[in-house]
């Protein structure tokens, strides 16, 4: 595990210490997609506050090995900054906590206005500190943040470290308006709505995260809730189970069958799974033993209800549940029992989601380094045009470099990754990729990935000649088709 502490401000200009907080955030997502697993700003500040440290303290070495130790991370990262003369200057390290050793100071500088660059540069470095052989190219990192304005981006950092809901509202609306797209601004304005009890605001901007998105879980779960506390337990179940087939956390489950049960339906399978896979959470206990003695299964209802006292004695609920139990008589629409109601969770773990979501991965690497290897490159592949299609090319580009690993005759890795160098701007890396592709087996992604490449450097001739290529091999092909409109119509405007 990797924590990334707030860079030490230097520049002597308070106004500059959003820049300090937003390092951790930057670097966060690129090592998470470098495979590695970070400790998240919420369990950060938490940790701070329990040893009693201000969030914007200067770390010595022995603190900064306390704090590690405490959140059982294996590295730390620390830095600071300089802005002069509109420039800034960042120099960061690697601590080493099992082997008490820091690495030499790795350093990036440019203009302001490339906050991003110089922070993802910074990013590249500490991931092959940590990880020699880490095989992501640098280029792919310094693309992995277009599309998001800095100012949005400042916003946003500001927003999120606001003392104050008035002012964390305020800074997020204005990140999400200059950045439509900005999806982590969209979750942490979606949650700061759900904590002020605005549902229908909070639902509204929470739904225009796509589903294909990084944040997409926890904007969902958040999502369900905010439909739950309105009511709405269609659109709630339909929320949470989106979290719970890719992530089938004991709470995403649980909270799924509460929407159910409030329609009406019966909840018990999945009541079921949330408890058997944390059978000491007393509320799940609960929450089964309400579904049972609905419908009327009292000796299992009896059952959980007696684990459910064992976990928590003074549980009021479940000791009002037990005489009914006793009784042997389900709940009428108005007499005892009618009132009885199925807990839901309304806090969202960002560690344990974390936590989860990287043994997933690792499980699913390994399933797949026991393939054969023209196996594991299809596989790797496949994987990497999901985070294509997600806009994560740092993660892409690794899954394609394994397939290529895996099979080095893997012609749709070459061309996965021709369109990651495509993607990151690296044009020249890209033609190569997509001729080693071509080489190996034609396609029609390594052909339009040339066209592309040719349109864009005005070779209107070449590029017609790839999209033939393309539809001799695909005639129906709609990409291909759509690159040929466009070469005609370039080769009608040619003077």
């Amino acid at each position: 595990m990797v924590l990334v502490l707030p860079f030490e401000n230097r520049s002597g200009q308070p106004n500059l210490n959003w820049i300090a907080d937003s390092f951790p955030d930057t670097l966060n997502q690129r090592l998470d997609s470098a495979g590695f697993l970070t400790i998240g700003r919420d369990t950060r500040v938490y940790s701070l506050d329990h040893l009693g440290l201000p969030t914007d303290f200067k770390p010595t070495r022995a603190t900064t090995i306390r704090i590690a130790q405490t959140l059982d991370a294996g590295f730390v990262i620390v830095g600071s900054f300089n802005v002069q003369a509109g420039g800034i200057q960042v120099q960061a390290q690697v601590l080493d906590v099992n082997q008490l050793t820091l690495s030499k100071p790795m350093q990036e500088s440019s203009d302001l206005a490339k906050l991003f660059d110089v922070e993802n540069a910074i990013a590249w470095k500490v991931a092959r500190d940590i990880n020699p052989k880490f095989s992501v190219a640098q280029q792919t990192f310094l693309s992995a943040s277009n599309g998001i304005k800095l100012t949005s981006f400042e916003n946003y950092i500001r927003g999120i470290s606001a003392p104050t809901p008035q002012e964390r509202t305020k800074r997020l609306h204005a990140a999400v308006q200059e950045s439509p797209t900005y999806t982590a601004a969209q979750l942490a304005l979606g949650k700061e709505l759900y904590a002020d009890r605005e549902f229908d605001e909070a639902a509204a901007v929470l739904s225009k995260v796509p589903k294909s998105d990084r944040v997409a879980l926890e904007a969902n779960f958040y999502l369900g809730l905010a439909r739950f506390n309105n009511a709405k337990y269609s659109e709630a179940e339909a929320a949470f189970a989106f979290v719970a087939s890719r992530l089938p956390l004991p709470e995403v489950v649980n909270d799924q069958a509460v929407a159910q049960s409030r329609q009406g339906h019966d909840g018990t399978p999945l009541f079921q799974r949330a408890s058997s896979t944390d059978p000491n959470d007393s509320d799940y206990h609960y929450n089964l033993a309400v579904s049972y003695f609905r419908h009327g299964d009292f000796p299992n209802a009896q059952h959980e209800l007696d684990l459910t006292l064992k976990l928590k004695p003074n549980d009021t609920e479940a000791a009002e549940l037990k005489p009914l139990i006793a009784a042997a008589r389900p709940p009428s629409k108005t007499g005892p029992g009618s009132d009885l109601a199925t807990r839901i969770r309304r806090t969202y773990s960002e560690a344990g989601f974390r936590q989860a979501t990287f043994e997933l991965d690792q499980v699913r690497a390994m399933r797949i380094e026991t393939l054969p290897p023209a196996r594991q490159g299809t596989e790797y592949t496949l994987l990497g045009r999901e985070y294509l299609a997600q806009g994560l090319l740092p993660e892409a580009e690794e899954d394609f470099n394994s397939a290529i690993h895996a099979d080095p005759s893997s012609a749709q890795g070459h061309a996965g990754l021709a369109q990651v160098r495509e993607q990151s701007g690296d044009a020249a890396a890209a033609r190569t990729e997509a001729e080693a592709s071509i080489r190996l087996a034609p396609n029609v992604n390594a052909y339009l990935i040339l066209a592309r490449i040719d349109l864009q450097q005005e070779k209107v001739p070449a590029a017609a000649v790839d999209v033939q290529n393309a539809l001799r091999l695909e005639p129906t092909n709609p990409a291909a088709l759509g690159m040929k409109q466009a070469v005609q119509s370039r080769s009608q405007t040619a003077p």
